[in-house]
């Protein structure tokens, strides 16, 4: 076998090695979330993204913000958020080794929540979730800022 032939073996040898590794951590993180019918996250943590004087500025602070994803279905990639105060449709994504939820509100905001296949905690699954909104009055205890949530989401 000639230098090219040597290499050309080896190339595929390693294609094949990592395309498995990568199907196999893919199959792992499916195989965590596709039975998953529900979730319930606490984020005891946020930022809030603002301009002052044109500049951007962030601000951390402790929350309490908690809700329930159910009636997950991976497949048809939807779910029902639960938030305490209403309930809403929501696009549920699997991905290599995350679950995104979209929620995209008539008035225009769009809330994401990605749960990663990580554990906080035992039991508990990292997560973050994202408010993109932006009033140009704030009003206390309503989102009219950017925000991000960090906490984590146990499957139940």
């Amino acid at each position: 076998m000639t230098i090219n032939g040597h290499v050309t073996a080896f190339g595929l040898l390693v294609f094949l090695l990592v395309g498995s590794d990568a199907s196999d951590a893919r199959t792992a993180a499916q195989n965590r979330f596709t039975p998953v019918k529900s979730l319930t996250c606490v984020f005891p943590l946020y930022a809030t993204g603002t301009w002052v004087e044109g500049a951007p500025r962030a601000d951390v602070k402790p929350a309490k913000l908690s809700f329930r994803f159910e009636a997950i279905d991976t497949q048809a990639g939807t779910a029902e958020l639960d938030s305490g105060f209403s309930r809403s449709h929501v696009v549920a994504r699997l991905s290599e080794r995350t679950l995104h939820f979209l929620l995209v509100l008539t008035a225009g905001p769009l809330y994401t929540t990605t749960v990663f296949d990580t554990e906080s905690r035992v039991g508990k699954l990292k997560a973050v979730h994202t408010r993109h909104e932006y009033e140009e009055i704030s009003v206390p205890g309503f989102t009219s800022r950017p925000e991000q949530y960090y906490g984590d989401c146990e499957v139940e």
